[in-house]
């Protein structure tokens, strides 16, 4: 083949599969982005080259994205009307992911926020979420999680808190698990991972991850940010 296209790019198969991306491209920029020009979205980051990756990401999937470098600086620009959703990271020099919470809830502003957290930070996470956090992606994010939980985030602003119907049906199903799986889910939404569960417990991580996956599929809980919310919507309905 020679000068073929083959040999430029190595063999048949990586050929094949560059072929596939620019099929997925075209197909993506025939459909057009995904929500509208009004749907702002703030990223929160003093990494620049974290902050313009996930810029780079959102503008992608149609959004118009406010890139701020600092909880000082995001302050100026949250109480515009158009803006839909917040994107921050929970640990940053001047103000942490959790004082932003912690101020916009101080003022009755029920702007969606989706925290990032380090690989197995779970715990800091489950408590940005009991602060008011609609959802959390950990390091190293993956573009279509996190993308996921922005259309979410944004859909929340426009639904309704669930009725009691809709509470009577999620508490069911919480009465529905076992008392080893309701031992499980207290140590899962407090963020610890299976090895440090089945020590507490006194099982093996193997049976952890049983009751784990267990009680994940009877709550229909879709991630472990799902099932804190869950857990946390049910405990805010008591009081």
């Amino acid at each position: 083949m020679g000068d073929s296209a083959y040999d430029c790019l190595g063999n048949v198969a990586q050929y094949n599969e560059i072929a596939a991306f620019y099929d997925i491209c075209s197909n993506w920029m025939a459909m057009g982005p995904k929500t509208t020009i009004e749907q702002v979205v703030i990223v929160l980051d003093d990494d620049e080259a974290v902050r313009d990756s996930l810029t780079a990401l959102l503008e992608t999937d149609g959004h118009r994205v406010i890139p701020c470098a600092s909880g000082r600086e995001f302050l100026a620009q949250a109480g515009r009307d158009a803006v839909a959703c917040l994107v921050t990271d929970v640990h940053m020099p001047d103000t942490s992911g959790l004082e932003i919470l912690e101020s916009l809830r101080a003022r009755d502003d029920a702007l969606p926020v989706i925290v990032i957290t380090g690989h197995a930070d779970v715990p800091m996470a489950v408590r940005a979420m009991r602060a008011g956090a609609f959802d959390f992606v950990e390091k190293p994010i993956d573009g279509e999680s996190l993308l996921r939980a922005v259309q979410s985030a944004i859909a929340s602003r426009r639904k309704a808190r669930p009725n009691a119907r809709e509470t009577d049906a999620l508490r069911a199903r919480f009465d529905s698990l076992t008392p080893r799986e309701q031992e499980v889910l207290q140590e899962l939404i407090i963020g610890r991972p299976n090895k440090v569960i089945a020590v507490e417990l006194g099982i093996s991580p193997r049976t952890v991850e049983i009751h784990r996956a267990r009680v994940m599929e009877k709550l229909q809980a879709e991630s472990l940010s799902h099932l804190v919310r869950m857990a946390i919507s049910l405990d805010d309905d008591k009081r």
